[in-house]
């Protein structure tokens, strides 16, 4: 401990590091590469994480959006090609066979999947934007940001109310946006029908599953406006926490099968989209990214130590002379040991510092550049600096380990034989 805090020490550690700068610096980039390497991948993993969190928040990942297709085999009677259809009834069949089921929102649409848009129409002003039939349940699966108002309830959808609930592009269009101009009460029409707005929601940059030039209006108002009787566009269906999503679907699809005659080998009478399977395959990848970080950066550092460990070596062999001067002048063996790995230690916790100082840098200049945008899923990239300071401790600790190597080399130089020496 005493060689810590004896000035004469690092004294003569610093004249061996300055008398050997470029060999210094070479071998200090290497640890410095490693950590920094190991902080940006770090923080880009974090970053692409909050990335994709910022584009599902709000949104039930474990949910599935079913809807119905053509069959494509012939079964009990029935010829190939017969179109199929959802109805609102298929909602409590399916909650009843299927336990892990916790709810089901159905959705009909104008706009979505093809299908052309509805015209709206205020003061002499028209555009086509998407007009959508929903449940107030809906919205706990994906929830919108209200910046006015509210959001359809149970007492709109049974009494078939004209109410509506437009995106901000929506009513930017049609109201003054500018002077703050509050829609709630005030009407839109759509396709020859007065809706009252009820509330206007905002999509977040890089986030939410819709866009804000669409609308929502109750289901049955909409079944009525369109007289699609009981059937549904499609379904969005939630399973319970502990539920397995893929035998939901499963189930879901055997169910409907049965129900309207379709053959159990039929995969097109009903398509699906699996949300909480491909959300997994998405964390499977981030924590892949973070996983090949942790490997990527460690055997960085690892390299750069293993140097500075080849690098103390040669300083060893250039110093013997100064060794055996000093063990001949009454240097105790533990004296030139600790010296040695103190000077490995002071190499690696620099270069260490260098590197995190570096890439924490790096990652402020890229949360500058993204903190905007939202074209890519990439926000806030931060680091764990547990992670860091606990990966900088093993550091130099492996510093320290490979640092015995030149240390025991110094410490069995013989004064005699190293004031021989050239």
């Amino acid at each position: 401990m005493n060689i810590i805090f004896n000035i004469d020490t690092w004294q003569e550690i610093y004249h061996s590091l300055r008398n050997n700068k470029l060999r210094t610096f070479l071998t200090m980039i290497g640890v410095g590469w490693g950590m920094f390497l190991f902080v940006a991948l770090l923080g880009a993993a974090k970053g692409m994480e909050n990335g994709f969190d910022k584009v599902f928040s709000g949104f039930a990942t474990n949910s599935i959006f079913l809807w119905a297709q053509n069959t494509t085999i012939p079964y009990d009677g029935f010829p190939k090609g017969r179109k199929m259809d959802l109805h609102l009834s298929d909602m409590e069949m399916l909650t009843k066979k299927i336990p892990q089921i916790d709810y089901i929102s159905p959705q009909n649409a104008r706009g979505n999947f093809g299908t052309p848009g509805e015209s709206f129409s205020r003061n002499g002003k028209k555009a086509t934007y998407t007009l959508t039939g929903d449940y107030p349940i809906g919205n706990k699966i994906s929830q919108k940001k209200l910046i006015y108002g509210r959001y359809i309830n149970d007492a709109d959808v049974s009494a078939n109310k004209n109410v509506i609930v437009i995106g901000e592009e929506i009513y930017k269009n049609f109201f003054d946006a500018k002077k703050n101009e509050n829609p709630l009460g005030k009407s839109v029409n759509v396709k020859g029908i007065f809706f009252n707005v009820i509330g206007v929601f905002r999509v977040k940059k890089g986030g939410g599953m819709e866009n804000d030039q669409s609308a929502f209006i109750p289901l049955s108002t909409f079944t009525k406006m369109y007289n699609d009787g009981d059937k549904v566009g499609f379904f969005a269906i939630v399973s319970k926490p502990d539920a397995d999503l893929n035998t939901v679907e499963e189930g879901v699809k055997t169910t409907l099968k049965k129900k309207y005659n379709v053959s159990p080998e039929d995969t097109n009478a009903f398509g699906s989209f699996n949300l909480g399977k491909e959300f997994k395959k998405l964390t499977g990848f981030l924590t892949g990214m973070q996983l090949l970080t942790i490997v990527v950066g460690t055997l960085t550092i690892l390299a750069g130590i293993i140097a500075i460990s080849n690098i103390l070596l040669i300083t060893v062999k250039e110093r013997t002379k100064e060794i055996g001067i000093r063990r001949a002048l009454g240097a105790k063996p533990a004296e030139v040991r600790n010296q040695i790995l103190l000077e490995s230690v002071v190499i690696t916790l620099a270069s260490g510092l260098l590197g995190f100082v570096l890439g924490i840098f790096l990652l402020m200049i890229l949360n500058l550049l993204t903190k905007d945008q939202d074209t890519f899923p990439f926000y806030n990239p931060t680091v764990n600096y547990g992670e860091v300071f606990g990966a900088m401790a093993v550091m130099v600790i492996l510093g320290l380990i490979i640092g015995m190597i030149p240390a025991q080399r110094a410490v069995r130089i013989r004064p005699i034989e190293a004031l021989r020496s050239e």
